[in-house]
């Protein structure tokens, strides 16, 4: 809300809290305008519905007139309004787990990480209905002043840097001449690498790249079986 509202240019926010917030605002008719400018690699977990253990759930229409509690009204109502499919929302604002076993509502839909808080409650997970992580967001270009824009970018282009740093590997290879091609052909998507001639031994080289760090582990017994 800060952001839509022009009372801050940034902020760090997940994503299900940013989509709930935007389908509030459109009830109400306040304004919706907003950039996601990166998202992040934490407060990575899902909304899902959950039912109880006992219960045969055998598709959504299950919970056709169910009542479900949630913290997420608006998110939870988009779901079965695509569906068809008419529910009892029961709002709560945290501890949203206990409401089945103080028979407050049949079922829920709360964010998930493990599981292990749900199973505690006598609860299982049965559909995810929104993926959710952090996501950095600012105004529109409009909203911000140019003096502002240029630390906006600034942050951004660290952040993504970091990104893309942690994702690659860079690696060094001592090997044979003969077996250089069929090295670099393993490391697909890796940028081009540096060739380095060794001291004392014309038969090797030193290959030095930058890789993906799923490939990597993806072919490091190959590159092992080359030497």
């Amino acid at each position: 809300g800060l952001i839509m509202d022009g009372v801050v240019e940034l902020g760090i926010i997940g994503s299900n809290v940013l989509e709930e917030t935007c389908l509030t605002r459109l009830c109400i008719g306040a304004p919706v305008s907003y950039t996601i400018l990166q998202y992040l690699d934490f407060g990575i977990c899902r909304l899902s519905l959950s039912t109880p253990l006992d219960m045969v759930y055998s598709g959504i229409s299950c919970l056709k007139n169910a009542r479900i509690a949630t913290s997420y009204p608006n998110l939870l109502k988009r779901y079965f309004d695509k569906k068809n499919i008419p529910f009892k929302p029961f709002v709560l604002n945290g501890s949203v787990e206990v409401a089945y076993n103080s028979g407050l509502a049949d079922a829920i839909c709360d964010l998930v990480s493990t599981g292990a808080t749900l199973e505690a409650n006598g609860l299982k997970e049965v559909k995810t209905i929104y993926e959710s992580r952090a996501c950095l967001i600012s105004g529109t270009e409009k909203d911000i002043v140019p003096e502002k824009k240029k630390i906006v970018y600034k942050l951004l282009n660290r952040i993504q840097g970091v990104i893309k740093a942690r994702e690659s590997k860079y690696i060094m290879l001592h090997i044979e001449k003969n077996k250089l091609n069929k090295i670099i052909s393993l490391l697909k998507g890796a940028e081009q690498p540096t060739i380095l001639k060794l001291s004392g031994n014309s038969n090797k080289v030193a290959l030095h790249l930058v890789s993906s760090e799923t490939i990597f582990w993806e072919t490091i017994e190959q590159l092992k079986s080359l030497g």
